[in-house]
């Protein structure tokens, strides 16, 4: 009787692997628990195929986008975003600038990026020149400027 089998993780599993991971288990560990439940299948070669062309594919798919992103990045670099409000004493803003305004002013220029992703140094309640990141793709960001200015 065999002592392991093989199997396919179809999820991620904690303390076993993760999604499209090959894997041994006990046979009764899989035939009672991982195969009723769909979370693995049998590691046939067909399946195996699969998995790995399923892979191939995803790979795929993450370079293009971080491709895109990447491209997304230079292009958000070289903008400087300009807003004017109305200002009081001490350049303070009547109210203040958020991720929404510079969205918005991104939009008007050309740049689609969601308003999640921007992130502000702090509260922008004064006028002057700031700096704004953009959080594009997982670990890739891009910085740009924002300056605000007192309207006539």
């Amino acid at each position: 009787m065999a002592t392991t089998v093989q199997v396919i993780l179809q999820q991620d599993l904690k303390n076993l692997g993760k999604s499209g991971d090959l894997v041994r288990v006990r046979p009764g560990y899989a035939r009672n628990y991982l195969l009723p439940r769909s979370l693995a299948v049998p590691a046939t070669l067909e399946n195996v195929k699969h998995v790995e062309h399923a892979q191939r594919i995803s790979a795929a798919r993450a370079a293009k986008a971080r491709a895109e992103a990447g491209a997304q990045a230079e292009r958000l670099s070289a903008v400087v975003v300009k807003l004017e409000r109305k200002v009081g004493e001490e350049d303070r803003l009547f109210g203040s600038v958020t991720t929404k305004d510079v969205a918005t002013a991104l939009k008007e220029m050309g740049v689609e990026i969601d308003r999640k992703r921007l992130v502000l140094p702090d509260v922008i309640r004064t006028a002057g020149t700031f700096d704004v990141t953009a959080k594009l793709l997982g670990d890739l960001t891009a910085t740009f400027k924002l300056i605000i200015s007192a309207k006539k």
